[in-house]
């Protein structure tokens, strides 16, 4: 069965800042569409903020297998309720990956209960991107560690609960390290927290970070759903 992605993205930054617009002009979003499209096993559509219902109408959140969210400087402008639908897709087994900023996106507090706060810098420093689970499949076909020459550091302690996997651990140039990469199940579903991808660097276009996410995608997906408790008490009872 094909895989039903949708990759959300709040699409400001490029709309509004030339030096974004150049390395992602069509978007971050349609930069990652156009990387993971090259999978057959993929059906991939697009949702931005601006949007009605940011892109994330009902049958949009109940026919996606895997979620991916970017968000920077928008957080506060994502409704409630739709955090509110996708947060219970989350639960019902629907795959979430968050990306980047998103450490401080509302779903990442509701469906953590953490805060996501972190200490940062934007001084083009050198990522090593750690590979802490060799033979776990979302570093399938990435070596010991991933390069990235330039990234917005992040830095602990991040505001999180403890992760049931933890994949990636990364170190910066200026001395940082950083929990760059983990799992968190979420009832039936799973959070993927995905740390590269600031918007002044070209991180989406590095072939390792896209064979993560491809991975993820692909790890994360749900095998099936679990009615939602409430849907479950309102059905009619069964004849016997």
């Amino acid at each position: 069965m094909p895989v039903r992605v949708t990759i959300w993205n709040e699409y400001r930054h490029e709309l509004t800042d030339e030096y974004v617009k150049k390395i992602y002009p069509d978007g971050i979003h349609e930069a990652l569409r156009n990387q993971l499209s090259s999978e057959t096993d993929f059906v991939i559509r697009t949702a931005t903020l601006d949007q009605p219902e940011h892109g994330l109408t009902d049958e949009v959140i109940e026919n996606t297998d895997v979620l991916l969210w970017w968000g920077h400087m928008a957080h506060g402008q994502v409704k409630d309720e739709i955090v509110k639908k996708v947060a219970d897709r989350v639960r019902r087994g629907m795959g979430i990956i968050l990306l980047h900023s998103a450490h401080a996106s509302k779903l990442m507090q509701v469906l953590t209960g953490c805060s996501g706060s972190l200490s940062w810098r934007e001084q083009n420093e050198k990522q090593i991107m750690w590979n802490m689970k060799p033979t776990h499949p979302i570093t399938e076909g990435i070596g010991e560690y991933i390069l990235i020459e330039h990234e917005e550091t992040y830095g602990e302690p991040f505001g999180i609960p403890n992760p049931d996997e933890l994949i990636f651990i990364s170190w910066f140039s200026g001395g940082n390290v950083f929990r760059s990469g983990w799992v968190k199940n979420i009832e039936n579903g799973k959070l993927f927290y995905f740390q590269p991808g600031h918007e002044t660097f070209p991180s989406y276009k590095n072939p390792q970070v896209i064979r993560v996410l491809k991975n993820a995608i692909r790890y994360i997906k749900p095998s099936g759903y679990t009615e939602h408790v409430d849907s479950i008490w309102q059905k009619e009872p069964v004849n016997r």
